[in-house]
């Protein structure tokens, strides 16, 4: 078993935002929050468990992703929205495996632009090559970074990190991504609603721009109980 990989960053870095911890929830973490702070190692960083990414591979994806949707006066990118965890947990899961994907021969490498792209590799051996070829990536300039990326966009593994990174920026944050869902307010989103019968009438003629709302805010839990009762019917008393 490999050693256990954690993105790091600093508490004042993610002051104000919404991170990761060890049992895979999000908590708001602020500089004046006594009880987050001490979440913290005796350097002010916060630890953020990492499935698929090792360190340094992560914090290349970061700054790839920020400079495919970079912060900028227009809102926030790709770093506030958490991205690189929204990629690692896929990488990690069954899409990083192509467990849902043909994967026989022939593999026609060539046939992207008409087919999209028939490889061998899985998404997580893709983005293991990539990185590979992008070691020290995190360390360049932003002009030099950018330069980067132009040589490699006609690849496939560029073009799998530019949708992972679209993806993780407006995906429902259940996923990884799209924290505090900032992307779905960068663009207007509400979010899944599931109806709007109560306020037709109450915005009648001016614009309706509702708080965005993520899945699990609107989905009701099934209650242990109720989902015993459904599986498995109860069993009647029987006398000694």
């Amino acid at each position: 078993m490999r050693r256990r990989h954690f993105l790091v960053l600093s508490v004042a870095s993610v002051g104000g935002v919404l991170v990761y911890s060890l049992d895979r929830n999000v908590s708001r973490l602020s500089a004046q929050d006594k009880s987050a702070v001490a979440k913290a190692d005796k350097s002010g960083r916060v630890r953020i468990p990492l499935r698929f990414f090792t360190e340094s591979e992560a914090a290349i994806v970061a700054a790839a992703a920020s400079r495919i949707f970079p912060t900028d006066d227009a809102g926030p990118g790709a770093h506030e929205a958490g991205v690189v965890i929204f990629i690692d947990r896929q990488l990690a899961g069954p899409w990083g495996r192509d467990a849902r994907r043909y994967t026989h021969e022939p593999f026609e490498d060539g046939l992207v632009a008409e087919f999209g792209y028939q490889g061998k590799g899985a998404p997580r051996d893709v983005y293991r090559q990539g990185l590979k070829d992008l070691a020290g990536f995190d360390a360049l300039t932003p002009a030099q970074q950018d330069e980067k990326l132009k040589q490699i966009e006609n690849s496939v593994f560029f073009n799998l990190l530019r949708r992972n990174t679209i993806e993780g920026m407006f995906c429902d944050p259940i996923h990884g991504g799209n924290v505090d869902m900032v992307g779905w307010q960068l663009i207007g989103f509400p979010g899944p609603r599931m109806s709007n019968v109560n306020d037709i009438d109450k915005h009648n003629g001016e614009a309706f721009r509702p708080k965005p709302v993520s899945l699990s805010q609107v989905a009701t839990p099934v209650r242990p109980s109720e989902e015993q009762t459904e599986s498995e019917p109860k069993r009647k008393k029987t006398s000694a």
